[in-house]
C-alpha cells in the first residue's frame, strides 16, 4: 500500500476527485501529514469519518517507531527507531551548551565494514527511504523539543551506513527536510558524511545539492586505508583527492575531513606530514577524533600526548584542527559504536 506522504499535493487533489470529494480536502490532509505531521490517519479530526476510513483502505502512513532512549552521562542520547519491518536503526542527540546536533542513519546496517567501526559488524540490511530519514530528524526534533532545546542546530548524517550508497533517497530526504513543506532546516546546516564514494561525491557537485561534505578518512595513506577501510580498493586515496578538488572547483565549498586517531596506526608524526600534504588539495577542516573502542576490533585509542603533538603538527601546517571529545560511549553512542545495542525503556 502506498504512503500517503509520497503524494504532492497535486496528487492527492486528483484522487479527491477521483473519489468524488471536494479538491480542499488534499489540502486538509496536506496540513495534517507536514504541519501538525500525524501518525495516525484517524488523528485527521477535520475529516469525517468515512473519508478517514476510505483513506486507511487505500493509503498507508508508516512511520519509524521510537522505542528506545537511552541517555549517557554527558547528555547524549541515543534514540532506537524500529522500522515496519523490524530494523532498529539508531540516532543520537548531541548537545553542546545551546546547541543540539542530531545524528541520523541513511541504511540499516553498513556494507563497508570498516574494521574500527561496531556498524560495520552488523553487515548491510537495505536502504533507509527518504520519509525513513525524514522520520528520523522530526523524532530526534520532538525529543530535543522535550529537552527544552527550541530546535535543532545541525543534522549530520554520520549514523548507520553510507549516505552515498543511499543517494538517491538520501538527496530526496535532504530536499523534505529543507523545505517549508518537510521542516525547513538550512540544507546547510546538514552535513553528509561519506567514507569516499567517488562517482558520488562528483554527482553531489554536478546535482549543486547545498549541503556540507564530510569525508570520513582516518588516513592519507593509501595502504594503511584499504587495512582499515574495504571500499578504498575501489575507492583508492587519489581518487578520493580528484573527487574533491571536482567538488571544490564547481561548489567552491570547504571540505571537512574526519580523523580517528588509533594508537600506533595512525597516529605518528608521518602520519599527519602525510595527511597535511593531502589536506593541500583545497580548502578544509579536520575534526580529530578520539576512538571509542569497540568490540572485536583491535585497535585502542591514541595517548593523549600524542594526539596533542599530532594536532600540533597539522597547526603548524596552518591547517584549522579541531579535537572532537567522545560523547556517548557509555551508552554505545559514540563515533563508530551504533550497532543496535539497546535496552528497551
Amino acid at each position: 500500500m502506498k504512503d500517503i506522504r509520497s503524494l504532492s499535493l497535486p496528487e492527492i487533489e486528483k484522487y479527491f476527485t477521483d473519489i468524488g470529494e471536494s479538491k480542499y480536502r488534499a489540502a486538509q490532509v496536506y496540513e495534517w501529514l507536514w504541519e501538525k505531521k500525524v501518525t495516525d490517519i484517524d488523528l485527521m479530526t477535520s475529516l469525517p469519518l468515512s473519508l478517514r476510513e476510505r483513506l486507511k483502505n487505500d493509503f498507508a502512513l508508516p512511520h519509524l517507531k521510537t522505542e528506545i532512549i537511552q541517555q549517557g552521562s554527558d547528555g547524549t542520547s541515543k534514540i532506537g527507531f524500529r522500522s515496519p519491518d523490524n530494523h532498529i536503526i539508531e540516532g543520537v542527540l548531541i548537545p553542546s551548551g545551546s546547541r543540539m546536533t542530531a545524528c541520523i542513519s541513511p541504511q540499516a546496517g553498513c556494507a563497508l565494514n570498516c574494521s574500527f567501526c561496531a556498524t560495520g559488524k552488523l553487515g548491510f540490511k537495505r536502504d533507509l527511504t527518504p520519509l525513513e530519514i525524514f522520520d528520523q530528524v522530526t523524532g530526534l526534533e520532538k525529543l530535543a523539543r522535550e529537552m527544552s532545546v527550541k530546535r535543532l542546530s545541525n543534522i549530520v548524517l554520520m549514523g548507520m551506513g553510507e549516505p552515498l550508497l543511499n543517494y538517491d533517497n538520501v538527496c530526496h530526504a535532504v530536499k523534505m527536510i529543507s523545505s517549508g513543506k518537510g521542516i525547513g532546516y538550512s540544507p546547510r546546516r546538514i552535513i553528509i558524511s561519506t567514507a569516499g564514494i567517488t562517482k558520488n561525491i562528483r554527482r553531489i557537485a554536478d546535482d549543486r545539492l547545498p549541503v556540507s561534505l564530510a569525508i570520513s578518512l582516518h588516513t592519507a595513506n593509501n595502504k594503511k586505508r584499504e587495512l582499515i577501510m574495504p571500499v578504498t580498493k575501489s575507492n583508492p586515496v587519489t581518487e578520493i583527492a580528484d573527487a574533491i578538488k571536482y567538488y571544490h572547483q564547481k561548489t567552491g565549498s570547504r571540505i571537512s575531513y574526519e580523523y580517528l586517531l588509533l594508537r600506533d596506526f595512525n597516529d605518528t608524526l608521518s602520519d599527519a606530514r602525510e595527511l597535511a600534504h593531502f589536506c593541500r588539495i583545497s580548502p578544509c577542516k579536520i575534526n580529530l577524533i578520539e576512538y571509542n573502542e569497540v568490540e572485536g576490533s583491535p585497535f585502542k585509542r591514541s595517548a593523549p600526548e600524542k594526539t596533542y603533538e599530532f594536532m600540533k603538527f597539522l597547526q603548524s601546517r596552518n591547517l584549522v584542527v579541531n579535537l572532537r571529545k567522545s560523547r556517548g560511549a557509555d551508552i554505545d553512542a559514540a563515533c563508530g559504536q551504533l550497532a543496535g545495542k539497546h535496552k528497551t525503556v
